[in-house]
Protein backbone atom coordinates (compact mmCIF):
# COMPACT_ATOMS: atom_id res chain seq x y z
CA UNK A 1 0.00 0.00 0.00
CA UNK A 2 2.77 2.37 0.59
CA UNK A 3 4.34 1.16 -2.41
CA UNK A 4 0.88 2.44 -4.10
CA UNK A 5 0.50 5.46 -2.45
CA UNK A 6 4.64 6.83 -3.39
CA UNK A 7 3.78 5.52 -7.02
CA UNK A 8 0.15 8.00 -6.96
CA UNK A 9 1.89 10.91 -5.11
CA UNK A 10 4.59 11.19 -8.07
CA UNK A 11 2.16 10.65 -10.76
CA UNK A 12 0.57 13.46 -9.37
CA UNK A 13 3.63 15.61 -9.09
CA UNK A 14 4.68 14.79 -12.39
CA UNK A 15 1.00 15.36 -13.79
CA UNK A 16 1.01 18.45 -12.13
CA UNK A 17 4.37 19.42 -13.49
CA UNK A 18 2.99 18.17 -17.34
CA UNK A 19 -0.20 20.73 -16.86
CA UNK A 20 2.11 23.31 -15.79
CA UNK A 21 4.50 22.88 -18.86
CA UNK A 22 1.52 22.98 -21.31
CA UNK A 23 0.67 26.27 -19.29
CA UNK A 24 3.02 28.19 -20.27
CA UNK A 25 3.86 26.65 -23.44
CA UNK A 26 0.47 28.23 -24.00
CA UNK A 27 1.56 31.77 -22.18
CA UNK A 28 2.72 33.84 -25.07
CA UNK A 29 -0.09 32.68 -26.93
CA UNK A 30 -2.89 33.41 -24.79
CA UNK A 31 -1.15 37.49 -24.62
CA UNK A 32 -1.40 37.72 -28.06
CA UNK A 33 -5.42 36.70 -27.93
CA UNK A 34 -5.69 39.13 -25.08
CA UNK A 35 -4.15 41.81 -27.23
CA UNK A 36 -6.31 40.91 -29.81
CA UNK A 37 -9.36 41.16 -27.80
CA UNK A 38 -8.07 44.46 -26.15
CA UNK A 39 -7.46 46.54 -29.84
CA UNK A 40 -11.07 45.04 -31.24
CA UNK A 41 -12.80 45.87 -28.31
CA UNK A 42 -10.67 48.90 -27.23
CA UNK A 43 -11.26 48.46 -23.84
CA UNK A 44 -8.91 49.16 -20.81
CA UNK A 45 -6.79 46.28 -20.34
CA UNK A 46 -8.46 43.51 -18.38
CA UNK A 47 -6.05 42.52 -14.88
CA UNK A 48 -5.88 38.88 -17.05
CA UNK A 49 -3.96 40.48 -19.57
CA UNK A 50 -1.45 42.14 -17.04
CA UNK A 51 -1.20 38.94 -15.07
CA UNK A 52 -0.25 37.26 -18.79
CA UNK A 53 2.64 39.62 -19.18
CA UNK A 54 3.54 39.44 -16.04
CA UNK A 55 4.08 35.58 -16.73
CA UNK A 56 5.40 36.20 -19.76
CA UNK A 57 8.60 37.72 -18.25
CA UNK A 58 9.36 34.79 -15.83
CA UNK A 59 8.61 32.02 -18.54
CA UNK A 60 10.39 33.01 -21.92
CA UNK A 61 8.95 30.70 -24.92
CA UNK A 62 12.44 30.18 -26.48
CA UNK A 63 13.92 29.15 -23.32
CA UNK A 64 10.51 26.67 -22.37
CA UNK A 65 10.59 25.42 -25.94
CA UNK A 66 14.70 24.53 -25.75
CA UNK A 67 14.15 22.72 -22.46
CA UNK A 68 11.31 20.41 -23.10
CA UNK A 69 12.79 19.65 -26.24
CA UNK A 70 16.42 18.70 -25.33
CA UNK A 71 15.28 17.95 -21.78
CA UNK A 72 19.41 18.44 -21.11
CA UNK A 73 18.72 19.81 -17.20
CA UNK A 74 17.43 15.70 -16.63
CA UNK A 75 21.13 14.89 -15.93
CA UNK A 76 19.92 11.03 -15.24
CA UNK A 77 22.10 9.49 -13.34
CA UNK A 78 22.09 12.40 -10.61
CA UNK A 79 25.61 13.25 -9.63
CA UNK A 80 27.57 11.18 -12.49
CA UNK A 81 30.66 10.62 -12.02
CA UNK A 82 32.18 10.46 -15.36
CA UNK A 83 35.59 10.17 -14.14
CA UNK A 84 34.62 6.46 -12.80
CA UNK A 85 32.61 4.80 -15.61
CA UNK A 86 33.37 1.15 -13.98
CA UNK A 87 30.70 2.42 -11.51
CA UNK A 88 28.27 2.36 -14.23
CA UNK A 89 29.21 -1.64 -14.98
CA UNK A 90 31.80 -0.82 -17.67
CA UNK A 91 35.12 -3.09 -17.16
CA UNK A 92 37.97 -1.93 -15.08
CA UNK A 93 40.19 0.68 -17.00
CA UNK A 94 38.32 -0.15 -20.48
CA UNK A 95 36.58 3.37 -20.60
CA UNK A 96 38.65 6.70 -20.92
CA UNK A 97 36.64 9.96 -19.74
CA UNK A 98 37.79 12.65 -22.31
CA UNK A 99 36.90 16.22 -23.16
CA UNK A 100 36.61 17.13 -26.73
CA UNK A 101 37.21 21.13 -27.68
CA UNK A 102 34.31 21.91 -30.26
CA UNK A 103 35.41 24.56 -33.40
CA UNK A 104 33.31 27.54 -31.16
CA UNK A 105 35.03 26.54 -28.03
CA UNK A 106 32.57 24.67 -26.17
CA UNK A 107 33.97 21.08 -23.99
CA UNK A 108 32.19 18.14 -24.36
CA UNK A 109 32.44 15.15 -21.94
CA UNK A 110 33.01 12.02 -24.08
CA UNK A 111 33.97 8.49 -23.26
CA UNK A 112 36.16 6.22 -25.83
CA UNK A 113 35.42 2.42 -24.75
CA UNK A 114 37.71 0.11 -25.66
CA UNK A 115 36.73 -2.62 -28.01
CA UNK A 116 36.45 -6.03 -26.22
CA UNK A 117 38.67 -8.12 -28.55
CA UNK A 118 41.17 -4.99 -28.20
CA UNK A 119 40.98 -5.34 -24.40
CA UNK A 120 41.46 -8.76 -24.08
CA UNK A 121 44.54 -8.69 -26.00
CA UNK A 122 46.28 -6.58 -23.51
CA UNK A 123 48.81 -7.94 -21.26
CA UNK A 124 47.59 -5.93 -18.20
CA UNK A 125 44.42 -3.86 -17.38
CA UNK A 126 46.71 -1.56 -14.74
CA UNK A 127 47.37 1.34 -17.74
CA UNK A 128 44.79 3.86 -18.11
CA UNK A 129 42.90 3.43 -20.92
CA UNK A 130 43.70 6.51 -22.51
CA UNK A 131 46.98 5.14 -23.64
CA UNK A 132 45.60 2.98 -25.92
CA UNK A 133 43.09 4.88 -27.70
CA UNK A 134 45.51 5.22 -30.54
CA UNK A 135 46.59 1.46 -30.85
CA UNK A 136 42.66 0.23 -30.75
CA UNK A 137 41.55 2.89 -33.43
CA UNK A 138 44.34 0.80 -35.61
CA UNK A 139 42.90 -2.59 -34.33
CA UNK A 140 39.07 -2.40 -34.28
CA UNK A 141 36.32 0.03 -36.19
CA UNK A 142 34.85 2.33 -34.01
CA UNK A 143 31.32 3.29 -33.30
CA UNK A 144 30.70 6.98 -33.14
CA UNK A 145 27.36 7.21 -31.15
CA UNK A 146 24.91 10.27 -30.56
CA UNK A 147 22.61 9.53 -28.07
CA UNK A 148 18.81 10.78 -27.47
CA UNK A 149 17.59 13.49 -25.43
CA UNK A 150 17.79 13.81 -21.84
CA UNK A 151 19.96 11.97 -19.82
CA UNK A 152 24.16 11.62 -19.91
CA UNK A 153 26.40 8.96 -21.50
CA UNK A 154 25.95 7.25 -18.48
CA UNK A 155 22.45 6.70 -18.36
CA UNK A 156 21.81 2.82 -17.72
CA UNK A 157 20.42 2.10 -21.59
CA UNK A 158 23.30 3.77 -22.92
CA UNK A 159 25.51 1.59 -21.06
CA UNK A 160 23.88 -1.58 -22.62
CA UNK A 161 24.06 0.27 -26.38
CA UNK A 162 28.28 0.25 -25.29
CA UNK A 163 28.76 -2.94 -24.40
CA UNK A 164 26.46 -4.41 -27.18
CA UNK A 165 28.55 -2.74 -29.81
CA UNK A 166 32.38 -3.68 -27.99
CA UNK A 167 31.17 -6.81 -27.73
CA UNK A 168 28.81 -8.33 -30.18
CA UNK A 169 30.67 -6.44 -32.51
CA UNK A 170 34.05 -6.19 -30.68
CA UNK A 171 34.05 -2.17 -32.27
CA UNK A 172 35.48 0.82 -30.12
CA UNK A 173 32.80 3.54 -28.85
CA UNK A 174 33.38 6.91 -28.94
CA UNK A 175 29.87 8.01 -26.91
CA UNK A 176 29.60 11.99 -26.55
CA UNK A 177 27.45 14.10 -24.52
CA UNK A 178 26.54 17.33 -27.04
CA UNK A 179 26.67 20.61 -25.40
CA UNK A 180 24.60 21.34 -22.26
CA UNK A 181 24.28 17.68 -21.58
CA UNK A 182 26.31 16.05 -18.92
CA UNK A 183 29.40 17.74 -17.87
CA UNK A 184 29.61 19.58 -21.08
CA UNK A 185 30.07 23.38 -21.30
CA UNK A 186 26.89 25.38 -23.35
CA UNK A 187 23.50 25.26 -24.35
CA UNK A 188 21.98 22.96 -27.17
CA UNK A 189 20.84 24.32 -30.45
CA UNK A 190 20.73 22.10 -33.44
CA UNK A 191 23.45 24.36 -34.84
CA UNK A 192 25.53 22.92 -31.83
CA UNK A 193 24.64 19.32 -32.21
CA UNK A 194 25.99 19.83 -35.53
CA UNK A 195 29.46 21.31 -34.31
CA UNK A 196 29.18 18.51 -31.43
CA UNK A 197 29.08 15.72 -33.58
CA UNK A 198 31.92 17.04 -36.24
CA UNK A 199 34.25 18.08 -32.93
CA UNK A 200 34.01 14.06 -31.89
CA UNK A 201 34.61 13.02 -35.99
CA UNK A 202 37.42 14.79 -36.13
CA UNK A 203 38.88 13.89 -32.95
CA UNK A 204 39.00 10.33 -34.13
CA UNK A 205 40.46 11.38 -37.17
CA UNK A 206 43.04 12.95 -35.39
CA UNK A 207 43.72 10.16 -32.84
CA UNK A 208 44.39 7.77 -36.10
CA UNK A 209 41.06 6.14 -36.90
CA UNK A 210 40.51 6.08 -40.61
CA UNK A 211 36.71 6.87 -41.66
CA UNK A 212 35.46 3.90 -43.59
CA UNK A 213 36.52 2.30 -39.85
CA UNK A 214 33.84 4.38 -38.48
CA UNK A 215 30.14 3.77 -38.18
CA UNK A 216 27.78 6.47 -37.04
CA UNK A 217 25.05 5.10 -34.80
CA UNK A 218 22.34 7.38 -33.80
CA UNK A 219 19.46 6.79 -31.41
CA UNK A 220 16.74 8.69 -31.32
CA UNK A 221 17.23 12.92 -30.94
CA UNK A 222 21.00 11.39 -31.72
CA UNK A 223 19.56 10.21 -35.60
CA UNK A 224 18.95 13.63 -36.40
CA UNK A 225 23.01 14.62 -35.21
CA UNK A 226 23.87 11.23 -36.92
CA UNK A 227 22.29 12.39 -40.12
CA UNK A 228 23.54 16.35 -40.20
CA UNK A 229 27.00 14.74 -39.85
CA UNK A 230 26.85 12.73 -42.55
CA UNK A 231 25.14 15.25 -44.89
CA UNK A 232 28.05 17.44 -43.78
CA UNK A 233 30.35 14.61 -44.72
CA UNK A 234 29.16 13.44 -48.48
CA UNK A 235 29.38 16.94 -49.16
CA UNK A 236 33.26 16.37 -48.47
CA UNK A 237 33.35 13.28 -50.03
CA UNK A 238 34.28 11.70 -46.81
CA UNK A 239 32.90 8.28 -46.77
CA UNK A 240 32.39 6.72 -43.28
CA UNK A 241 31.60 3.08 -42.98
CA UNK A 242 28.25 3.88 -42.54
CA UNK A 243 25.20 5.28 -40.79
CA UNK A 244 22.50 3.50 -39.00
CA UNK A 245 19.37 5.36 -37.16
CA UNK A 246 18.09 4.16 -34.75
CA UNK A 247 14.46 4.58 -33.75
CA UNK A 248 14.77 7.55 -35.77
CA UNK A 249 12.26 10.72 -36.33
CA UNK A 250 11.93 12.45 -39.80
CA UNK A 251 11.71 15.89 -38.48
CA UNK A 252 11.17 17.14 -34.93
CA UNK A 253 8.23 19.06 -35.67
CA UNK A 254 6.55 16.28 -37.39
CA UNK A 255 7.20 14.13 -33.69
CA UNK A 256 6.07 17.30 -31.56
CA UNK A 257 2.67 17.00 -32.95
CA UNK A 258 2.04 13.00 -31.72
CA UNK A 259 5.26 13.07 -28.90
CA UNK A 260 3.74 11.46 -25.39
CA UNK A 261 6.31 11.65 -22.21
CA UNK A 262 6.62 7.92 -20.92
CA UNK A 263 4.17 6.98 -23.71
CA UNK A 264 1.43 7.94 -21.48
CA UNK A 265 1.29 12.18 -21.08
CA UNK A 266 1.24 14.09 -24.80
CA UNK A 267 3.16 17.00 -25.42
CA UNK A 268 1.05 19.03 -28.04
CA UNK A 269 -2.14 17.19 -28.77
CA UNK A 270 -3.75 18.54 -25.49
CA UNK A 271 -3.28 22.37 -27.78
CA UNK A 272 -5.35 21.09 -30.80
CA UNK A 273 -8.40 21.77 -29.38
CA UNK A 274 -7.72 25.77 -29.18
CA UNK A 275 -7.90 27.28 -32.79
CA UNK A 276 -4.39 27.75 -33.93
CA UNK A 277 -2.49 27.29 -30.78
CA UNK A 278 -0.91 24.10 -32.54
CA UNK A 279 0.14 26.40 -35.57
CA UNK A 280 1.42 29.15 -33.55
CA UNK A 281 3.89 26.95 -31.46
CA UNK A 282 5.19 25.28 -34.57
CA UNK A 283 6.22 28.47 -36.22
CA UNK A 284 8.35 29.23 -33.05
CA UNK A 285 10.34 25.43 -32.89
CA UNK A 286 13.44 27.14 -33.46
CA UNK A 287 15.30 23.84 -33.75
CA UNK A 288 13.75 21.40 -36.59
CA UNK A 289 16.19 18.38 -37.57
CA UNK A 290 14.49 17.81 -40.89
CA UNK A 291 16.27 14.55 -41.79
CA UNK A 292 13.91 13.91 -44.01
CA UNK A 293 15.26 16.74 -46.27
CA UNK A 294 18.59 15.58 -45.71
CA UNK A 295 18.37 12.34 -47.51
CA UNK A 296 19.63 13.38 -50.70
CA UNK A 297 22.49 14.83 -49.27
CA UNK A 298 23.13 11.15 -47.15
CA UNK A 299 25.53 8.72 -48.98
CA UNK A 300 26.86 5.40 -48.35
CA UNK A 301 25.38 2.41 -46.72
CA UNK A 302 22.31 3.10 -44.58
CA UNK A 303 20.54 1.05 -41.85
CA UNK A 304 17.11 2.17 -40.77
CA UNK A 305 15.76 0.10 -37.22
CA UNK A 306 12.92 0.72 -35.40
CA UNK A 307 10.11 -1.36 -32.77
CA UNK A 308 7.01 -1.88 -34.49
CA UNK A 309 5.11 -5.16 -34.16
CA UNK A 310 4.72 -6.43 -37.53
CA UNK A 311 1.96 -7.29 -39.92
CA UNK A 312 2.17 -7.84 -44.02
CA UNK A 313 2.17 -4.51 -44.60
CA UNK A 314 6.08 -3.36 -45.29
CA UNK A 315 7.60 -0.39 -46.98
CA UNK A 316 7.81 -1.27 -50.57
CA UNK A 317 5.15 -4.12 -50.93
CA UNK A 318 1.53 -1.62 -50.94
CA UNK A 319 -0.19 -4.58 -48.99
CA UNK A 320 -2.81 -3.25 -46.47
CA UNK A 321 -2.47 -4.62 -42.63
CA UNK A 322 -0.92 -2.10 -40.17
CA UNK A 323 1.76 -3.15 -37.77
CA UNK A 324 1.08 -2.12 -33.83
CA UNK A 325 2.70 0.22 -32.46
CA UNK A 326 5.91 -0.60 -30.28
CA UNK A 327 7.52 2.69 -29.83
CA UNK A 328 5.77 4.43 -27.62
CA UNK A 329 7.63 7.95 -28.25
CA UNK A 330 8.15 8.07 -31.73
CA UNK A 331 5.88 5.84 -34.34
CA UNK A 332 7.52 3.53 -36.81
CA UNK A 333 5.73 5.90 -39.39
CA UNK A 334 8.80 7.60 -39.18
CA UNK A 335 11.14 5.01 -40.27
CA UNK A 336 8.80 3.95 -42.98
CA UNK A 337 8.78 7.73 -43.92
CA UNK A 338 12.67 7.97 -44.17
CA UNK A 339 13.32 4.17 -45.93
CA UNK A 340 10.88 5.66 -48.67
CA UNK A 341 12.82 8.78 -48.87
CA UNK A 342 15.70 7.31 -49.38
CA UNK A 343 13.49 4.78 -52.16
CA UNK A 344 11.44 7.91 -53.69
CA UNK A 345 14.30 8.67 -56.32
CA UNK A 346 14.26 5.54 -57.59
CA UNK A 347 10.51 5.48 -58.81
CA UNK A 348 8.22 6.72 -60.71
CA UNK A 349 6.81 9.94 -59.68
CA UNK A 350 3.99 10.65 -58.62
CA UNK A 351 1.57 12.83 -60.73
CA UNK A 352 0.06 16.14 -58.23
CA UNK A 353 -3.49 16.02 -58.28
CA UNK A 354 -5.68 19.29 -58.11
CA UNK A 355 -6.12 21.05 -54.83
CA UNK A 356 -9.63 20.70 -55.17
CA UNK A 357 -10.74 17.46 -56.15
CA UNK A 358 -14.11 18.66 -57.57
CA UNK A 359 -12.43 20.03 -60.34
CA UNK A 360 -10.51 16.47 -61.01
CA UNK A 361 -11.43 14.79 -64.68
CA UNK A 362 -11.52 11.31 -65.09
CA UNK A 363 -8.75 11.73 -67.20
CA UNK A 364 -6.57 13.09 -64.51
CA UNK A 365 -7.68 10.37 -62.29
CA UNK A 366 -6.82 7.86 -65.07
CA UNK A 367 -3.45 9.00 -65.27
CA UNK A 368 -3.10 9.67 -61.58
CA UNK A 369 -4.15 5.63 -60.61
CA UNK A 370 -1.99 5.11 -63.15
CA UNK A 371 1.27 6.04 -62.21
CA UNK A 372 0.41 4.77 -58.39
CA UNK A 373 0.13 1.33 -59.60
CA UNK A 374 3.57 1.81 -61.49
CA UNK A 375 5.07 3.15 -58.87
CA UNK A 376 3.50 -0.01 -56.50
CA UNK A 377 5.02 -2.22 -58.88
CA UNK A 378 8.62 -0.51 -59.08
CA UNK A 379 8.78 -0.69 -55.34
CA UNK A 380 8.13 -4.36 -54.96
CA UNK A 381 10.75 -4.85 -57.88
CA UNK A 382 13.03 -2.90 -55.98
CA UNK A 383 12.42 -3.60 -52.26
CA UNK A 384 13.16 -7.43 -50.88
CA UNK A 385 11.92 -8.57 -48.05
CA UNK A 386 12.25 -11.01 -45.45
CA UNK A 387 10.45 -12.29 -42.26
CA UNK A 388 12.14 -13.65 -39.59
CA UNK A 389 10.37 -15.61 -36.79
CA UNK A 390 9.95 -14.02 -33.59
CA UNK A 391 12.62 -11.26 -34.71
CA UNK A 392 10.56 -8.60 -37.47
CA UNK A 393 11.09 -8.00 -41.14
CA UNK A 394 14.05 -7.12 -42.87
CA UNK A 395 13.21 -4.60 -46.00
CA UNK A 396 16.40 -3.49 -48.45
CA UNK A 397 17.09 -1.70 -52.00
CA UNK A 398 20.29 -1.77 -53.93
CA UNK A 399 20.59 1.49 -55.89
CA UNK A 400 23.51 0.41 -57.32
CA UNK A 401 25.64 2.54 -55.02
CA UNK A 402 24.91 1.16 -52.06
CA UNK A 403 22.16 -0.64 -49.60
CA UNK A 404 19.66 1.17 -47.82
CA UNK A 405 18.21 -1.35 -45.16
CA UNK A 406 14.75 -0.60 -42.94
CA UNK A 407 14.86 -3.28 -40.16
CA UNK A 408 11.45 -3.17 -38.16
CA UNK A 409 11.77 -5.27 -34.96
CA UNK A 410 8.73 -6.83 -32.73
CA UNK A 411 10.01 -6.06 -29.68
CA UNK A 412 12.71 -3.43 -28.06
CA UNK A 413 10.34 -0.19 -28.19
CA UNK A 414 12.06 3.28 -27.97
CA UNK A 415 15.19 2.64 -26.28
CA UNK A 416 16.31 -0.93 -26.32
CA UNK A 417 15.93 -1.69 -29.98
CA UNK A 418 19.59 -1.51 -30.86
CA UNK A 419 20.58 -3.90 -28.29
CA UNK A 420 18.62 -6.73 -29.68
CA UNK A 421 21.19 -9.36 -30.66
CA UNK A 422 19.27 -9.75 -34.03
CA UNK A 423 19.99 -5.75 -35.25
CA UNK A 424 23.24 -6.32 -33.70
CA UNK A 425 24.33 -9.05 -35.92
CA UNK A 426 22.58 -7.01 -39.21
CA UNK A 427 24.59 -4.14 -38.46
CA UNK A 428 27.69 -6.21 -38.16
CA UNK A 429 26.75 -8.40 -41.66
CA UNK A 430 26.04 -5.06 -43.25
CA UNK A 431 29.02 -3.27 -42.33
CA UNK A 432 31.77 -6.28 -42.69
CA UNK A 433 32.26 -6.35 -38.59
CA UNK A 434 32.25 -10.12 -38.46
Amino acid sequence: MAYLSAARKGATIFGGLYAAAILAVMIPYIQTQCVQIYLLNNTRPHPTLVLWYALRDLVPLNQLVLVLQFLHALKIPLFSDYNTPEKYGLAPNKTANLKISTADGELLGAWFILADQFYHSLPSHSAPPVEHVGAALKARPTVLFFHGNAGTRAFGARIQHYTTFSSRLSANVLAIDYRGYGDSTGTPSEVGLARDARAAWNWLIDNGALASDILIVGHSLGTGVSSLLSAELSDEEIAPKGVVLLSPFSSISKVVETYSMLGIFPLIRPLASIPRATEFLMKRLIHKFDTDKLVPRMKGQIIIAHAGECGSRHPGTGSQDRPTENDWDIPYTHSEALFTAFLDPHLPQMIALPPHLASLSQEQWSEFTSRAAERREAREALVSTTEIPKFGTLHKFNDGKRTVTHVQTLHGGHDYVGIQEGVSDIIGQTFGFF
